[in-house]
């Protein structure tokens, strides 16, 4: 019997998923995915430099590194030119964080998500990584389709946080957010033109899990994701005109729920 199409599209998702492979680069993000035991390495490559600042975490790692003049770097490791590497680069797996239940139920920290909407920049990203790191969130959501997937860029802006903050993508945002509301979390949306301030919405949220929404910079949330929000809320500014980049306003947010 012939397997349905949607069958053999998931089954050749799932193979590619497997075959997909990373580039890191940074003294500090390959140092942090060598000292990372969840996660899969493959090829290290260095500069003697590189090889001396890294020496513990290449012991721990158990790889092998490939040592390269500093000019044959950028022939060796496929990274934009431009990059900032620092003479180190590490070609690894994607994590894989498990499922958003397990995650968003038993996960460490508290019971505080954040999800983005086609949030796209890896430097955003990356810095979100960062802050829910910093304040104890559980996980960073974005759909698996329009958003930044692991990259060096993304992980070397996240300074390490990569590694340990659950950035986990998913197939239908709206439907991740409707499976957080049957947990329990309140879904607070961030949007400009929004009446209710953050505190506001915050104090109206009490000590419920609470799951932050926020969308790209320009689009903002989509419409589905809007109405699939309990409340939208708005970050105040003084002027007569502000406004926050998103990673700004992820800090933002994350500082105020963690203090509610």
């Amino acid at each position: 019997m012939k397997k349905p199409d949607w069958v053999i599209d998931k089954e050749r998702a799932k193979r590619a998923a497997a075959a997909e492979t990373v580039w890191l680069f940074g003294i500090h993000a390959v140092r942090d995915a060598l000292l990372n035991p969840n996660r899969e390495r493959l090829r290290l490559v260095l500069t003697k430099n590189a090889s001396d600042r890294l020496g513990d975490a290449v012991a721990a790692g158990g790889l092998e590194p490939e040592i390269v003049e500093p000019r044959n770097f950028d022939k060796v490791v496929p990274i934009s030119s431009d990059s900032v590497h620092q003479g180190a680069g590490l070609e690894v797996r994607p994590l894989d964080w498990g499922k958003l239940d397990d995650v968003a139920l038993t996960g460490a920290g508290a019971p505080l998500v954040v999800l983005l909407d086609r949030v796209t920049d890896p430097h955003n990203v990356g810095a979100i990584l960062r802050s829910a790191e910093v304040f104890g969130a559980r996980a960073v959501v974005s759909p698996a389709r329009h958003s930044a997937p692991e990259t060096g860029a993304l992980a070397k802006t996240a300074s390490g946080a990569l590694e340990r903050q659950p950035y986990l993508r998913v197939t239908n945002l709206a439907a991740a957010m409707t499976e957080l509301r049957e947990m329990g979390y309140v879904l607070v949306g961030l949007a400009g033109e929004a009446e209710m301030t953050l505190a506001e919405g915050l104090a109206q949220v009490g000590k419920r899990p609470v799951g932050l929404v926020l969308g790209a910079e320009g689009p903002g949330l989509r419409d589905k994701t809007r109405e699939t929000c309990d409340m939208i809320v708005r970050i105040p500014f003084a002027g007569a005109f502000g406004s926050l980049n998103v990673s700004n306003a992820a800090a933002v947010s994350l500082y105020a729920a963690t203090n509610r």
